[in-house]
């Protein structure tokens, strides 16, 4: 039998649309571990910072100046033939005009 391969998506998400961007994502094939369980992520509080630059619109704060927000450290695998959609899924429904995001090839089958 073949074996699955999988990614793992991190993404830094502000409080406030956590859940919005938490059911996106699972709702576009994320989430799931063997077929007993879905909606499967994990999270970790923290303080982001970012200055937005001359010509950004940024969801929060102003250009210029350095804005520091709560977020949350949003991580989840899915199917690595799934990543396409999942981030598409994760930047509609992402505030940020610039998403912070990461996606690595998981070797544990």
């Amino acid at each position: 039998m073949p074996k699955l391969k999988r990614n793992k998506l991190i993404v830094f998400v502000p409080q406030s649309h956590l859940e919005k961007v938490r059911i996106a994502i699972c709702n576009a094939g994320a989430g799931t571990i063997g077929k007993k369980y879905d909606n499967c992520t994990f999270m970790t509080s923290g303080i982001g910072t970012f200055r937005p630059l001359k010509g950004a619109k940024p969801h929060t704060g102003r250009v210029g100046k350095i804005k520091r927000l709560k977020e949350v450290r949003l991580e989840t695998i899915m199917p690595a033939a799934k990543t396409k959609k999942v981030v598409a899924a994760m930047k509609k429904s992402h505030p940020y005009e610039e998403v912070a995001y990461e996606v690595y090839r998981l070797e544990n089958l």
